[in-house]
């Protein structure tokens, strides 16, 4: 992860940038395709040389996976509109209320952009900002795209702004400790056979690449259940290091309680047990009745609320399971309110 960017000047009004990853601006294929290309174009995400990142990101996985993925956000789309988008601004009228300095928030792909979240913020004579990617897990695929793409904005703009960063928190008692109040009255009510922790995947090449000796990440079948210097910004380390968290404030150990990553893509080895198949494997082995939890997101949205609630629940019925309930994600509940409030205090 690179070294955070603040600068010496602390002077001025400060305000805080959220920062989500982003949505289609409507559940229809031309507007997926649109999001697709953005998100799939970035070399954080998709990183791979320059020529095959093209043809693969503007051509190929759109035209081939739009109608489909349109098709999944109309079974989340609301009222509201995208549900991620949503909660998110959720959050920031309430992260508004709770501090008293201007909050904005901004999506790394689509709208609303990084652009105006600054402009709105300079607008409002802001001249330090605390940017807050909302990934509990540090990766470079959302994280550091995410604060790359904040500092560009930031250095086109006529009066630039210092930035200071929100790290990772994946393991910050405020983040651990408003999921379990979240989830622990739905477990003693819903009474499950187990309790999966799903979080999202990504290729073992991008936890690979930030092994700091090269000789820990995938070495061993335990090389992250713990957080040494090799793997101190390793996804999956950190999403290890949720889960032990929350198994200890939920009262769960290792049997009754498992990991797994979802949303993979491609035929590239992406980091395992794939959620997909655990989902089928505990039904078959005799859960019938599991609840999930999906700490790398802290708003509910398509990965969470389709992949998850819809499709994982038919899955896990159609293999045997008898429910599955989905822990809602953390959104604006009034415990994740005052714990983010408290970690941006802390960093202003």
């Amino acid at each position: 992860m690179a070294p955070p960017t603040e600068h010496e000047d602390s002077t001025g009004q400060a305000g805080v940038l959220l920062v989500n990853l982003g949505t289609p601006d409507a559940p229809r294929t031309p507007e997926v395709r649109r999001y697709l290309r953005e998100f799939l174009g970035d070399p954080f995400v998709l990183d791979i040389a320059a020529p095959l990142r093209w043809l693969l990101s503007q051509l190929v996985i759109p035209l081939i996976r739009a109608p489909k993925s349109a098709e999944a956000y109309r079974q989340v789309w609301d009222e509201r509109g995208s549900p991620l988008l949503a909660y998110s601004l959720d959050l920031r009228d309430r992260m508004r209320e709770e501090l008293p300095l201007p909050v904005e928030l901004v999506m790394r792909y689509g709208s609303p952009t990084i652009a105006a979240g600054l402009e709105a913020l300079a607008r409002a004579g802001v001249r330090r900002v605390l940017v807050a990617p909302l990934y509990p897990q540090y990766a470079e695929s959302s994280t550091e795209t995410a604060l790359v793409a904040v500092r560009e904005a930031a250095a086109r703009m006529k009066d630039t702004p210092s930035l200071s960063e929100l790290p990772p928190f994946y393991e910050a008692p405020a983040f651990l400790d408003a999921w379990a109040a979240i989830g622990a009255p739905l477990l003693a009510d819903f009474e499950p056979d187990h309790v999966l922790f799903s979080y999202h995947g990504l290729p073992e090449r991008h936890c690979k690449k930030l092994d700091t000796t090269g000789r820990h990440c995938f070495a061993s079948a335990d090389c992250c259940e713990r957080i040494v210097e090799a793997n101190r910004d390793c996804y999956r380390a950190q999403c290890f290091a949720t889960t032990a968290g929350l198994r200890a404030r939920l009262e769960l150990d290792d049997s009754n309680s498992s990991i797994a990553f979802q949303s993979r893509l491609g035929r590239t080895p992406w980091i395992r047990p794939f959620t997909d198949e655990v989902l089928v494997e505990l039904a078959r082995d005799g859960v019938r009745r599991l609840a999930v939890f999906c700490p790398s997101f802290v708003a509910d949205c398509l990965e969470t609320l389709e992949e998850i609630g819809i499709r994982g629940r038919e899955a896990f019925r159609e293999a045997g399971g008898e429910e599955l309930i989905l822990v809602p994600s953390l959104n604006a509940e009034p415990a994740w309110v005052e714990g983010l409030a408290g970690m941006l205090r802390e960093r202003l």
